[in-house]
């Protein structure tokens, strides 16, 4: 699943992110270009400058939770509702791609996608508490 990922993510982003209109068939992603990749709609947490915005984190659990703390993978899903209305599939689809890969790594045992697992996410940190539960199983 990883090998086909890395593939999908490198050519839907890298003509987004390469300056000019020569492809390159590496499919290289040209960080210092990323927002070039941003989605037309996206959940807002990162601002203009790509920082985190708390206020914005805190919205997606009082619009899409039912508990407020966690996140069933419908209401994870359904983050991306926004996204249909604007008829960009290829786009509509790397968002559901994406939020449905980030679900089936991070949900816990009950299949939900607790609150402090997406603030790993969104900050940074959560593939690193993943490689260590894992690494703790073995």
């Amino acid at each position: 699943m990883s090998a086909a990922l890395a593939v999908v993510l490198n050519v839907g982003l890298s003509g987004k992110t390469r300056p000019g209109k020569c492809p390159n068939l590496l499919f290289p992603i040209e960080v210092k270009n990323i927002t070039g990749a941003m989605r037309k709609r996206d959940t807002g947490v990162y601002d203009a400058e790509g920082n985190f915005d708390a206020a914005k984190f805190e919205e997606i659990f009082l619009k899409h939770s039912k508990s407020g703390n966690a996140l069933t993978e419908d209401e994870l899903l359904g983050l991306m509702k926004p996204n249909k209305a604007l008829k960009d599939y290829p786009e509509w689809y790397g968002g559901w791609l994406g939020w449905k890969n980030l679900y089936l790594i991070s949900k816990d045992k009950d299949g939900l996608m607790q609150k402090e697992t997406l603030r790993l996410f969104y900050v940074g940190g959560l593939l690193e508490q993943i490689e260590k539960e894992v690494a703790a199983h073995k």
